[in-house]
């Protein structure tokens, strides 16, 4: 068994469902699968190796759910980027995964000539229907080739999903056929079963947990609508145009819609399922969502190394204390509560959060001692504190790592720092995770100015603006005397942050 069969099987069942729609013209599932089936087939005739990686460089479209599906099937390994992330970000991550083809949008035409110097290894480039000197989608699509020969096994490579590190460097989590297949399944036990006609909305990256989430729902046969940006306005004309029933959200995208005076404009009454996940939703945020939308919420917990779902808190779980926990662990996935010797504490002791699945990763690409220090006799561990009550609800607390989740989108303070650095009027600095209400947490700059040197708060977020991605920027910047440190003179990043989260229950 391996992904590609899911949209296989659901094309054979349920050939006329719509998949999407070309302008106003629906797609049938019978045609996606014939056109992922050719794609794989021609991508096997460029000649590639298995478990080559292949890179992706576009929007939430089509054509992005077109070439994961065909990659995958073809035992080739799809390597997902970001759009968002800076042009750097985007060579470092290609040039790690040694991709040998890119697939990348029109947008991104202007980017080429700079990754191609950087990655002699990058031999073939594919891009959208536009004349570049590159390989054009359609015509390679449209190639003649033989079958595929022989089929991925469960235990191939399938995806490559770089997350950041708490060094800085992405890694790139390499998650298995049999990996995606068991989240497939815990979707469809615990978290939501599309029902017939049912509508997805795509908000969240396909290239990140939206992707994830997308994988049951083309098992189902579901139609999947593509929101260009997100807007509230435009996310109400969607959900009332094509009768959108389910999406999935991070945080700071539900408090945006909650707080739109479009929202009353429009009929939303087709939802039934908001899922939401990647950042902690506050209690009052919460009370205020579900007041707006009524009782259609999902979250889970997870992360790239265990995507997804390794707990779930189901729609008639929003209430009371149990509201403010990440739910209960999903039917395929082991947890415990451990201490720092891999033992497990006592229940309802805090400790860090480990799993066992076949969820879980094998590994992380070419970092062997970073694979050993969270894997380990089939135990994973999560980087994040927390405890189990009485009932099996799992509520976190603190995390182990430092990395700084704002907007659901994960900041390494290592590489922000080392950005700020560059500047010539900084000595030190610290990045921490702040509490906001928009973001959930706001990259902060702790700064120590060299001696006799001078800069603002307004140069220093443009400076770090010009070398990262936007998000990664420092909100905030404050001045200071010295940064607090230990015995073997590292920066107490803890001690920094604890005057920013006092009085709040959690801290991340």
């Amino acid at each position: 068994m391996h992904i590609g069969q899911l949209l296989t099987r659901a094309a054979q069942r349920h050939p006329s469902n719509t998949a999407w729609f070309d302008g106003d013209t629906p797609v049938p599932y019978s045609e996606v699968e014939r056109r992922v089936t050719r794609l794989a087939r021609a991508l096997h005739g460029l000649g590639l190796a298995p478990g080559a990686r292949v890179g992706m460089l576009l929007p939430n479209s089509p054509h992005a759910i077109e070439v994961m599906f065909a990659t995958m099937r073809a035992g080739l390994v799809i390597v997902p980027l970001n759009i968002r992330l800076h042009p750097d970000e985007h060579a470092t991550i290609l040039a790690d995964a040694e991709c040998s083809l890119l697939f990348y949008g029109a947008d991104f035409t202007p980017l080429l000539p700079a990754l191609r110097q950087r990655l002699p290894a990058l031999k073939t480039c594919v891009v959208g229907n536009v004349s570049t000197g590159d390989l054009r989608y359609e015509d390679l699509l449209n190639r003649e080739a033989p079958p595929l020969a022989v089929e991925p096994r469960p235990e191939n490579l399938a995806w490559f999903f770089y997350t950041s590190g708490t060094t800085g460097k992405p890694k790139g989590v390499m998650l298995t056929h049999r990996n995606l297949l068991t989240l497939v399944s815990i979707n469809l036990i615990d978290l939501n079963t599309p029902r017939p006609g049912d509508v997805l909305l795509h908000a969240l990256a396909i290239s990140f947990a939206g992707g994830f989430f997308m994988l049951h729902h083309v098992a189902r046969a579901v139609t999947h609508v593509f929101l260009p940006r997100f807007d509230p306005v435009i996310f109400f004309q969607m959900v009332e145009k094509h009768r959108v029933t389910t999406v999935a959200l991070v945080p700071t995208m539900i408090n945006m819609l909650v707080r739109s005076p479009a929202r009353t404009a429009h009929d939303l009454s087709s939802l039934h399922t908001i899922f939401y996940g990647g950042a902690p939703m506050h209690a009052e945020r919460l009370r205020e969502a579900m007041d707006a939308f009524g009782p259609i919420f999902l979250q889970s917990y997870g992360l790239g190394e265990s995507p997804l779902t390794i707990t779930v808190l189901g729609k008639d779980e929003h209430t009371g204390a149990r509201a403010q926990s990440a739910g209960r662990v999903t039917s395929l996935v082991s947890l415990r509560i451990q201490d720092d010797d891999w033992k497990p504490v006592q229940q309802g002791q805090e400790g860090e959060i480990a799993v066992s699945s076949d969820l879980v990763m094998s590994g992380y690409w070419n970092l062997r001692e970073a694979t050993a220090d969270v894997l380990k006799d089939g135990w994973f561990r999560t980087g994040d504190i927390g405890h189990l009550d009485e009932h099996g609800y799992l509520f976190i607390s603190d995390r182990k790592k430092d990395l700084i989740k704002s907007g659901g989108a994960t900041v390494s303070p290592r590489e922000v720092e080392e950005v700020v650095h560059q500047h010539p009027a900084v000595q030190e600095v610290a990045i921490i995770g702040v509490p906001d209400d928009t973001w959930g947490e706001a990259v902060k700059a702790l700064v120590v100015l060299r001696p006799g040197a001078s800069t603002s708060e307004t140069e220093l977020i443009a400076f770090c603006k010009d070398r990262l991605a936007s998000f990664k920027k420092p909100r905030s910047v404050e001045f200071v005397p010295d940064l607090p440190k230990s015995a073997n003179n590292k920066v107490l990043r803890r001690e920094l942050r604890e005057r920013y989260w006092q009085g709040r229950a959690r801290k991340v």
